[in-house]
C-alpha cells in the first residue's frame, strides 16, 4: 500500500517529466531582421544641424511634464534632447538591450546631471516598461533590428498609458539596408493593435516619421497574424 510520502514523491516525479511553462508563443518577423549597430553612425552634431530631434519631438507633440520612454536608447542622442524638453517636472526612461550601453549611458546621464533620467536594461523581446506610465514610447532608428517584432510590440504597447503614442522614426529602404518600408510598418504594428495617426517625411533623405495610438485590445499571442515581407 502506497503511503501519502510516496504518493507525493511520484507526483513530483510525475510534474518533472512535463514540459515547463514558456513565454507564449509569438509569429517569426516573415522578413529580413537588421543586424543590430551602433547609434554613431553620425555625429550629434551633424544631427542637430539637420535639426532632427527638434523636428521629431516636435511632431511627437513632447511637452514639460510628460513621461516618455526611449527605447534603444543607445548612446542617449534622443535620451538627453528629451530630458531638456520634458523639464524637471517630467521623467525620462532610455532602454537598451546591451549592458555596457546601458552602462555608459547611465555614466552620461550622470556626467550631465539628468536628474529626471532613469536607465534600463530590457530584453531583445520586451523593453520592460512599466505598464501605462507613458506619454510617449521612441523607437528611433532600432525598429529594423527587433529579432521578434510581434513580441516586441505585444510587451511595448502594455507600457503607454491609453492616450500614449508610440514613435517611430526609420529610413524607406529594405530591412537589410537598415530601414523598414512604411507599410510593413503599419501592417506589424495593426497586428497589435496600434494604428498610424501621423506621417511625414524628415528632411535630409529617406527618413521618416510615423506615430501609433492605441486602437485595439493587445491580441492573444496565437492570434497575431504576421505580415509578409
Amino acid at each position: 500500500m502506497w503511503t501519502k510520502a510516496a504518493s507525493a514523491a511520484a507526483l513530483v516525479l510525475l510534474c518533472s517529466c512535463r514540459a515547463q511553462p514558456s513565454d507564449p508563443p509569438f509569429p517569426n518577423a516573415h522578413r529580413d531582421v537588421a543586424p543590430i549597430v551602433g547609434d554613431s553612425f553620425s555625429t550629434e552634431d551633424a544631427r542637430d544641424r539637420l535639426g532632427e530631434a527638434e523636428d521629431v519631438m516636435q511632431l511627437a507633440g513632447v511637452t514639460p511634464g510628460m513621461s516618455v520612454a526611449d527605447v534603444g536608447a543607445g548612446e542617449g542622442y534622443y535620451t538627453v534632447r528629451l530630458a531638456r524638453v520634458v523639464g524637471p517636472k517630467g521623467r525620462v526612461l532610455a532602454e537598451d538591450i546591451m549592458s555596457d550601453v546601458r552602462d555608459e549611458l547611465s555614466d552620461r546621464v550622470q556626467r550631465e546631471s539628468l536628474d529626471n533620467v532613469a536607465v534600463k536594461l530590457g530584453t531583445p523581446d520586451n523593453p520592460m516598461l512599466p505598464g501605462q506610465s507613458f506619454d510617449r514610447a521612441f523607437l528611433v532608428h532600432m525598429y529594423h533590428e527587433v529579432q521578434s517584432p510581434y513580441a516586441f510590440l505585444w510587451h511595448l504597447r502594455e507600457g503607454l498609458k491609453p492616450d500614449g503614442l508610440a514613435i517611430v522614426v526609420d529610413s524607406n529602404r529594405a530591412v537589410k539596408h537598415h530601414g523598414i518600408p512604411p507599410q510593413q510598418l503599419k501592417c506589424e504594428f495593426a497586428a497589435l493593435g496600434l494604428d498610424p495617426v501621423k506621417f511625414k517625411p524628415l528632411p535630409g533623405g529617406d527618413d521618416y516619421f510615423m506615430a501609433f495610438r492605441l486602437a485595439r485590445p493587445r491580441p492573444a499571442p496565437a492570434q497575431i497574424k504576421a505580415c509578409d515581407g
